[in-house]
């Protein structure tokens, strides 16, 4: 997805000339985007037997429906849950901490 993204419009070998080495079989990539252009988030314009693909889910959009799927398997659904993780997980220096808490107070007080 963030080949079409950048790409905005991709052949099926303009998406495997984008990936790094090893690349995957043609059919592999071909199936893939089938499947997302099933799925409605790609679509495609036809050009003989070809087809050249396009995004048609906003790269914003897939992020949140992806993170709030995320967050709801592995957190059940609770921001505190998720951020306590990455306090006590991950390192993260108290100039982040500070930063996010500076936006959490920007959007409730906004």
């Amino acid at each position: 997805m963030n080949i079409l993204w950048r790409l905005e419009k991709a052949l099926v070998w303009d998406i495997i000339a984008e990936l790094d080495d090893p690349k995957p079989p043609y059919n592999t990539v071909s199936s893939l985007v089938r499947k997302l252009d099933k799925e409605g988030i790609i679509g495609h314009e036809t050009f003989g037997k070809t087809h050249r693909y396009y995004p048609i889910l906003k790269k914003s959009d897939y992020r949140k429906s992806s993170f709030r799927k995320f967050m709801n398997h592995y957190f059940s659904g609770s921001a505190e849950e998720l951020l306590s993780f990455f306090v006590e997980e991950e390192d993260i220096s108290p100039d982040e901490l500070n930063a996010l808490l500076a936006k959490i107070k920007k959007k409730t007080d906004g």
